[in-house]
């Protein structure tokens, strides 16, 4: 029975993880002041390949969950709901109009700043439960592991890299999208670092595994 709870405090601490990120997210959008690093990619394959924005989401998580695979980096429970879910999540919030949409430079980058902080504590809350990164968290995890950087290193390169790509395709730039690049690693290193959460000690769980060790009993 004690086993039976401490999976369902994990399922909570991870769905409390994934609502927080969308709330971040939401917090970047509504500053106004330019598209996120993969939302700029995003837009860039809608203009090559004739896709709408959401398909363009689903395709990159797809493909970058396939790439992890093939790295060795578990693909789990979490995983699908991140893709699933933060979405979902990012919709209530937006219904809900919790969060204005602001039209001022200064208010606009605390707001901005405020969601990559957001961003990163929620990263903490759904990775530690242990039930798989999201697809995008995942490309930072196999970096950090492989290379032995900080997390947050290896998110300012991968947040990076991938405006590049995004900016190369035709998607579009504003000075939110150069603070979230360079902010959010920062906001990473911070968050992990004081709450001692290292990202190269946490071994998450495929499917296989969460389904052996819960119907194994």
């Amino acid at each position: 029975m004690a086993e039976y709870r401490g999976d369902a405090l994990r399922v909570v601490r991870l769905f409390f993880g994934l609502f927080l990120y969308a709330v971040g997210i939401v917090l970047t959008i509504h500053a106004n002041l330019g598209a996120a690093p993969w939302d700029v990619f995003h837009l860039g394959l809608t203009k090559h390949l004739g896709i709408t924005l959401g398909t363009a989401s689903v395709v990159t998580s797809v493909v970058i969950v396939a790439g992890s695979a093939l790295m060795r980096e578990h693909v789990g429970f979490g995983t699908l709901c991140n893709m699933i879910f933060i979405g979902v999540f990012v919709d209530v919030v937006i219904a809900m109009n919790w969060v204005p949409v602001l039209d001022a430079l200064v208010p606009g980058v605390v707001m901005l700043v405020s969601g990559l902080f957001v961003i990163a504590i929620a990263s903490f809350f759904y990775m530690g439960a242990g039930y798989g990164a999201g697809p995008r968290d995942s490309l930072m995890v196999v970096l950090t592991k492989r290379t032995g950087r900080t997390a947050g290193f290896c998110r300012i390169c991968v947040e990076g890299t991938v405006l590049v790509a995004g900016w190369l395709l035709g998607g579009k730039v504003g000075v939110g999208t150069v603070i979230s690049v360079l902010g959010i690693g920062f906001a990473v290193q911070i968050v992990f670092g004081l709450l001692r959460f290292d990202v190269k000690k946490i071994e998450q769980e495929s499917f296989g595994e969460t389904f052996r060790r819960i119907f194994s009993r």
